[in-house]
């Protein structure tokens, strides 16, 4: 049986990435960034992401992945859980959180709003983000 904390399974026992079949711990948050916030998704106008987000729906779970580390401003994705790219966070948000989770930092991602066509595209969907690490 895992620990167990106020909102769930411990952070330091569930989601500590394994190398070489060991725990590695996590790493610490930037200075003065928040483990939980919320942050509208950005892109969701190009290709086809109009189509995937009206499947979209409020409480869905999402992956947030981020750019390979070879840019000068990495970019954290948002896409469904079945791999569909859905858009990006904000730029100032993956500048930090980029890097963060390529060090082995996790993040989990909701949908906490979604809204119609009639909403500008950078406000359709809300994401509400928790931040695992010491």
């Amino acid at each position: 049986m895992s620990p167990r904390g106020p909102d769930g399974p411990s952070d330091s026992h569930d989601l500590s990435p394994r190398v070489g079949g060991e725990r590695r711990p996590l790493p610490p948050l930037p200075e003065d960034r928040p483990r939980t916030f919320r942050a509208t998704v950005h892109g969701t106008v190009f290709g086809e992401r109009e189509k995937v987000l009206d499947h979209v729906r409020t409480g869905d779970d999402l992956l947030l992945i981020p750019d390979p580390p070879v840019g000068s401003n990495p970019e954290v994705w948002v896409h469904r859980r079945s791999g569909e790219p859905v858009g990006r966070l904000p730029t100032e948000i993956g500048r930090w959180l980029a890097p963060w989770l390529l060090a082995g930092g996790h993040a989990r991602a909701r949908a906490e709003r979604v809204s119609g066509p009639e909403t500008p595209s950078w406000r359709r969907l809300l994401l509400s983000v928790r931040c695992s690490g010491q």
